[in-house]
């Protein structure tokens, strides 16, 4: 049996009880921020409270089971019921130490999703339609919002780019481990043989950026204006509204045009950059940790193949898990629950198993 740290446990529950007395106080509901800070503390720390409580309770119950063993009426209704609540005490205590892994402070953050056409050409293209139509369903099913930024179409349906802000609680600690390569084997609508063909699309997850995350300073940004180009109808062509924004010290160019607005489009851009840069800064903390990602759910790097859709066969795989799944219909109509909580439960056990060792 796994031992649970009762010490850290107890000051949690007496940092909750404090909490409660704080947002009874006045003076603190006068002050919004701390309210927000205070409400959102709560509500991490409830989940343990709760969980440690059921824990004390079923512990005490199978100390008086056991002290009953000996009893000659209640002894062999005791003993029958033993191994189901050591097996639920079981259950719970690994989630209490699931509870109280270190969170990572990007895990409530709105996240940008960019997906990319990769090899294939127009079958790529049209992969990456698929996956962003996949993701924004399966947002919806969550009761997330999809903000599209960006989008750049290819011909017949498909997208060479699309950028899209999600929010909704804890966006990026379920998408985060979607970066990377994505393969597609199917039959392509142009294909007259019948033949299978392999394409790839890349996906990039970014916690989004706040303006005291990443300062952008003038002097280091190039701002382009053009007429909107691509499929858009009548009106996209009409003014310069399209704008291109470099940031020089790193050479990121991010362009959006999706939007009539001059002023929305470029804030729609700075949106995008900042959102890049703490992503490149990111990775460059997690560079002495990467092996140890790598031992998770892979490198999550966004050259690796992570996945393989195969539209014949019904089948889905995910490479760093070794998870297949022959419902691939339901994954493409945004079913990605039994996905996404596999690759969860699959880097929580890693991370437990680096802390116990």
């Amino acid at each position: 049996m796994v031992t649970l740290p009762l010490e850290k446990l107890n000051a949690l529950v007496r940092r909750s009880e404090e909490i409660e007395q704080l947002l009874c106080d006045p003076a603190v509901l006068r002050d919004t921020q701390r309210i927000t800070a205070l409400g959102r503390e709560r509500s991490h720390l409830a989940p343990i409270v709760a969980a440690f409580a059921q824990e004390r309770a079923l512990r005490r119950q199978l100390e008086d089971d056991r002290a009953l063993l000996d009893d000659p009426e209640l002894g062999p209704m005791a003993r029958e019921e033993l191994p189901g609540l050591e097996a639920q005490l079981e259950q719970l205590t690994q989630a209490l130490r699931v509870l109280l892994l270190p969170r990572d402070p990007n895990d409530e953050r709105d996240t940008l999703l960019e997906i990319r056409a990769g090899t294939g050409g127009e079958e790529a293209a049209l992969f990456a339609a698929d996956l962003f139509r996949m993701y924004a369903r399966w947002a919806e099913r969550r009761g997330w919002k999809v903000e599209l930024l960006s989008q750049s179409e290819a011909s017949a349906g498909g997208v060479k780019e699309i950028i899209a802000l999600i929010k909704g609680e804890r966006v990026f600690s379920s998408l985060r481990h979607e970066g990377g390569v994505h393969r597609v084997q199917r039959v392509p609508v142009t294909e007259a043989q019948g033949r299978i063909h392999t394409s790839t699309a890349t996906v990039a997850v970014m916690p989004e950026a706040d303006e005291v995350d990443v300062h952008l300073d003038e002097k280091d940004l190039k701002i382009d204006i053009a007429a909107s180009g691509g499929p858009g109808g009548q009106g996209v062509n009409t003014t310069n509204s399209a704008v291109q924004i470099t940031h020089l010290p790193t050479g990121m160019i991010v362009k959006c045009q999706d939007e009539r607005s001059q002023l929305k489009n470029k804030a729609k851009a700075l949106k995008v950059l900042r959102s890049r840069l703490l992503d490149l800064e990111l990775q460059k903390q997690e560079a002495a940790i990467r092996d140890e990602r790598r031992g998770m759910v892979g490198g999550g790097d966004r050259s690796e193949k992570i996945r393989t859709y195969n539209f014949p066969q019904n089948r889905l795989t995910d490479h760093r898990i070794g998870l297949t799944l022959y419902q691939l219909d339901r994954v493409m109509q945004g079913e990605l629950d039994e996905l996404i909580g596999a690759l969860v439960a699959s880097s929580q056990a890693a991370r437990l198993a680096a802390e116990a060792s």
